[in-house]
């Protein structure tokens, strides 16, 4: 081999590495300024104020009537494994809050599924905190509120000035609540 075919080689391999290091460095800057964005998120979370969604009844709940008070938002849908397995905990967590009083966080599940199944789902496993559908949008929903990838479950924690405290994309543990309800 000869001297400039090694030269060739070594040069490849560092422009190889120089893009490599570039690409990567360009997906951290476009994931760092998404997360900023979602993060940054209070037109978001004002908007979410506004809504009115309905329950699996049928009846409109106005989102401002949860307002003034903590309020844990999850977002799950019953073909989700990992959403129908974090319900039972949830749910232990706001019978154990209603049981607090005026410092209780309040609860509410926005299922992203649509009424059928959630009532026949509810049907099976009652819930002791309200309820309503957001069906396909609630996907839209939760990356206006800081899940960059859509992904469920994905809870936040409002404070009782309605800003956002906590996120989780993903599986509640009891930990995760525990710290939360330590917050407010």
């Amino acid at each position: 081999m000869s001297e400039g075919q090694v030269f060739s080689k070594d040069r490849r391999r560092w422009m190889a590495g120089g893009v490599a290091l570039a690409a990567a460095a360009g997906g951290a800057l476009v994931g760092w300024s998404q997360l900023e964005g979602a993060t940054g998120n209070e037109e978001a979370i004002a908007a979410f104020w506004g809504l009115q969604l309905a329950q699996p009844d049928g009846a409109p709940l106005n989102l401002a009537s949860l307002r003034g008070k903590p309020l844990l938002v999850n977002f799950w849908a019953t073909w989700c494994p990992p959403c129908v397995r974090e319900l039972p905990m949830i749910n232990r967590f706001a019978q154990e809050q209603a049981a607090r009083g005026a410092h209780a966080i309040q609860v509410l599940g926005i299922a992203v599924d649509q009424a059928a199944a959630v009532n026949k789902w509810l049907a099976r496993q009652p819930l002791d905190f309200p309820v309503v559908l957001a069906g396909a949008g609630g996907v839209t929903l939760t990356r206006s509120l800081g899940n960059i990838n859509g992904g469920l479950p994905f809870t936040i924690l409002l404070d009782a000035k309605g800003k956002a405290q906590q996120r989780k994309i993903g599986e509640l543990s009891q930990q995760d609540l525990e710290q939360w309800a330590a917050w407010t």
